[in-house]
């Protein structure tokens, strides 16, 4: 899956305007937010509980317009509580959140 952090990007550049440090307090807000909700996820041992991590972790990605993390929630939906695929995917796209890994995540190109 190819890595899509431009609306994510754009949500939080739009917020934060010619803020750098804004814009790096936004995004570490959005990652702490979603780590803990992946952290509910991964102790989740029933539906409800898994359900309701899952759709909060949606619900998170839909109002930072980050696509991938949105599929990836949606994806936890639809599977067991526990499902070690399921969390994976979370972690990997949570991961390259936190790395910067894509140029589109340098706060410096988006206030140029």
């Amino acid at each position: 899956m190819a890595y899509e952090s431009g609306a994510l990007d754009a949500t939080l550049a739009a917020a934060a305007g010619d803020n750098a440090a804004l814009l790096g307090e936004l995004r570490s807000a959005f990652i702490d937010s979603a780590a803990k909700q992946l952290d509910l996820l991964k102790r989740s041992r029933c539906d409800g509980n898994w359900n309701v991590a899952a759709m909060r972790l949606k619900g998170l990605a839909a109002s930072f317009h980050a696509g991938e993390l949105l599929l990836a929630a949606e994806n936890a939906l639809h599977c067991a509580p526990g499902e070690p695929a399921a969390i994976r995917e979370i972690e990997t796209i949570l991961a390259r959140f936190a790395s910067g890994s894509d140029p589109a995540n340098n706060p410096e190109r988006l206030s140029a």
